[in-house]
């Protein structure tokens, strides 16, 4: 193992590992700090177009007489988020209920610090309303210890149709496509690509490009199954060469600029597209544009038949107290609830994490995001993305995001070292 891939291995350890120097039973001991009938809520939901859509929650749980104890923690992809719940969990005393993804749910479940939600499950039918794929993520060991709260789509361009008329361009479809808008987009004085140059929104464009260039079984070999032949391939290579060649559309501002400014700047005119995925739509919403005239959204160049999913999700923690027991099962009831399907996720931008609702009242973006997701649950197309912790373990996570953005912003690092390091930074899962 290179002395690169042990600095990885060492700042980037399994959740378990962070975990153990606290025992679990004085954890266990601990689960009694919430108020009678209050739960307190960790997630990382601060923009504008999030923290409206949020608040729609905490005003159904208050209506039925429990409180709300918000815990926001800022930072996109929840890295700080999950570095205080590790916190709180270490010293004995988690929130009620927290934000957790994908594969970091079993993480946690395998701690046994979740609670049991099969009786509220059982009671709403969520084995009926929730499609296989998002029920499989909310069980851990076969029970319910989350509830999903949406379905996000990542591939996704956003587009302001002013600029994009101006320069005299469309929507592109192909990478060639993109290159050649920005050329027009640039000479119009437009940045053509808002960026954030932080490592998780590094990796959202990344792995779209993978996607397109490499399809959705290309996709899951490298980033679900971790093949190092795959991740080593002409194909992976070819995909990291023209995610590079993207930093040419961007302005020389993004290095640490927060996705909604980048968003931000596509609503003011400032840029015209922006890779991210549809909770941008949420930040468009939130400053009264309509979709379809005032902003467009296009699958990524090359991802029309495909979609990369990330789930948002509360996973509830063990408590003692009925009071907070009794609030904790209402939320668990009232995320999935039609009422706070329907508005929170109009607000947030994605789509309802059940498939049973009327969509007629949703704007045309949120439309095709679900039709797009029912056709990808059909063909096979439907993959977990890995810069929202769907895909893999967090300390691989971790790994493969020092490797993606360490290469896109230093020249130095060839395309075939950057697939070489992500092969080697496979096996930290083995």
């Amino acid at each position: 193992m290179t002395a690169r891939l042990r600095s990885i291995r060492s700042l980037r350890r399994p959740l378990a590992a962070l975990v153990a120097g606290a025992s679990l039973s004085m954890v266990a001991a601990s689960f009694t700090t919430a108020q009678a009938g209050e739960v307190e809520v960790l997630h990382w939901w601060t923009s504008g177009g999030e923290a409206q859509a949020v608040g729609t929650l905490r005003d159904l749980l208050e209506s039925e007489g429990h409180g709300w104890k918000d815990f926001a923690v800022a930072g996109g992809a929840g890295d700080s988020a999950m570095t205080v719940l590790k916190s709180r969990a270490m010293s004995g005393n988690p929130p009620s209920a927290a934000q957790i993804n994908g594969p970091e749910i079993q993480e946690w479940g395998e701690l046994g610090l979740l609670g049991n939600l099969d009786e509220v499950a059982a009671e709403e039918n969520w084995d009926e309303l929730l499609s296989p794929i998002v029920a499989d993520m909310m069980r851990h060991d076969g029970h319910y210890v989350a509830v999903p709260v949406n379905v996000h789509r990542v591939n996704w361009l956003w587009a302001n149709p002013t600029v994009l008329e101006d320069a005299g361009v469309e929507v592109p479809t192909t990478w060639n496509e993109l290159f050649a808008a920005g050329d027009a987009l640039r000479e119009a004085g437009y940045v053509p690509l808002a960026h954030g140059g932080q490592p998780w929104q590094d990796a959202t464009t990344f792995e779209t490009v993978v996607l397109s260039l490499g399809g959705a079984d290309f996709y899951r070999q490298a980033f679900v199954e971790l093949d190092q032949e795959t991740l080593e391939s002409d194909t992976m290579i070819e995909a990291l060469t023209t995610f590079r060649r993207l930093r040419e559309l961007m302005d020389e501002g993004m290095p640490g600029r927060d996705w909604n400014l980048a968003t931000k700047m596509v609503i003011d005119g400032q840029a015209a597209m922006q890779i991210m995925g549809d909770w941008a739509k949420g930040e468009f919403t939130a400053a009264n544009m309509q979709a379809g005239s005032d902003y467009l959204c296009a699958p990524v160049p090359g991802t029309a038949d495909d979609f990369i999913f990330n789930i948002d999700s509360f996973a509830m923690f063990q408590l003692e107290d009925a009071d907070a027991s009794e609030a904790q099962t209402a939320l668990a009831r009232l995320i999935l609830q039609p009422e706070f399907q329907q508005t929170f996720n109009q607000l947030k931008g994605s789509i309802p994490a059940r498939s049973d609702l009327d969509m007629s009242e949703s704007d045309s973006c949120a439309q095709r995001s679900m039709d797009d997701f029912k056709a990808a649950s059909e063909t096979d197309t439907l993959v977990p993305s890995v810069a929202h912790r769907m895909a893999m373990r967090s300390d691989v996570q971790g790994a493969f995001f020092d490797i993606i953005t360490n290469y896109f912003n230093d020249d130095s690092v060839t395309a075939e070292q950057a697939a070489q390091r992500l092969s080697q930074a496979a096996s930290l899962a083995f």
